[in-house]
């Protein structure tokens, strides 16, 4: 008798029980290209209304930040890969058909047009962080400026851009919606997880990064107009954020068997306590109430329910990313 020893799926690293192809550099990743598309939405949004004077941070100032997190962003997204060099074939076509196509092209466009727009307000930051006393921040300007080298980005492009700034903020505006909702589509796209495999999520990350990128203005802001402004809209966001959240939990519930299955990860599973209480009860319901008081004349830290609402955005990806990979469907 030959005795064979038969080979499956089941021994394959990673792939069983469930699959633990993605973890902690692609959540981070989803994360910072939700944070960055929040900036970039607000301060277009503003300079479009002609507020860049009255919102001197969200129009000017936090944009900056926007190329380092799409930069890391990606580094992270090219560590995660395992044949990392392979990274330039999504750039040598565009497949229509394709999220992760779409978010490849979207991110290129998204980070030239980032490191523009701070370029082209350099003598306003420079003014901006020497009237608040922040002469200290100079090493900001002078990396931007470093940018501006006839070999890297020459003046005539940074001109041109600043001349027809209200086409390019256009642009950026869509494209950073694009890049909001990528996020969530990117794992929507995966039907075999049936936690992933629903409309909600394209909706539910663009909302939880616009509501990041309102919680960072909120934060490093010392205007207490812009501020105020601000909470203001992330109250809107964490309450939309909450529909859009029970929403996707209902749908599952009323879904078939594996969408039911793949709900009761969070709703009785291992990521119940961590999903309800960590995320939604400190990063969203917390922040909500905090934002409330401050509205209402109570002393609230500006930075308190801004980092809650931040470290909540990279918390729910985190869930996102781990408890998606653990849904399947049932033999």
């Amino acid at each position: 008798m030959e005795e064979r020893i038969l080979q499956t799926a089941r021994d394959i690293h990673g792939l069983y029980p469930h699959t633990h192809i993605w973890g902690f550099p692609i959540a981070a990743y989803l994360f910072l290209g939700g944070l960055a598309a929040g900036i970039l939405l607000f301060a277009t949004i503003y300079y479009l209304k002609g507020k860049e004077d009255e919102m001197p941070f969200t129009v000017k100032i936090a944009p900056i930040f926007t190329f380092g997190f799409i930069m890391v962003g990606l580094l992270l997204l090219v560590y995660d890969l395992h044949h990392k060099l392979y990274v330039m074939q999504l750039f040598m076509a565009f497949r229509i058909e394709s999220p992760m196509s779409w978010g490849a092209w979207t991110l290129a466009v998204v980070s030239i047009l980032s490191l523009l727009w701070p370029l082209s307000y350099i003598d306003d930051i420079e003014e901006y962080l020497h009237e608040r006393g922040w002469g200290k921040l100079d090493w900001i300007t002078k990396m931007i400026r470093k940018f501006e080298h006839k070999w890297v980005i020459p003046h005539f492009i940074i001109l041109t851009f600043r001349k027809y700034r209200k086409f390019f903020a256009y642009i950026l505006l869509f494209l950073s919606i694009i890049l909001g909702i990528y996020t969530g589509i990117l794992l929507s796209a995966f039907n075999a997880h049936p936690l992933w495999n629903n409309s909600i999520l394209g909706p539910l990350f663009l909302t939880s990064g616009v509501s990041t990128g309102s919680a960072f203005v909120m934060w490093l802001s010392n205007n207490k107009k812009e501020r105020m402004l601000m909470s203001t809209i992330d109250m809107v966001l964490i309450a939309i954020e909450l529909f859009l959240i029970v929403h996707m939990v209902m749908g599952m519930q009323a879904g078939p068997e594996a969408s039911k299955l793949a709900g009761h990860l969070l709703l009785g599973g291992e990521f119940t306590v961590i999903f309800w209480v960590v995320f939604v009860g400190f990063g969203l319901v917390l922040p909500f109430i905090l934002e409330a008081l401050e509205l209402k004349g109570k002393h609230i830290p500006p930075a308190l329910p801004a980092i809650l609402v931040l470290i909540g955005g990279l918390l729910f990806r985190i869930i996102m990313v781990s408890a998606g990979q653990m849904s399947e469907y049932p033999l």
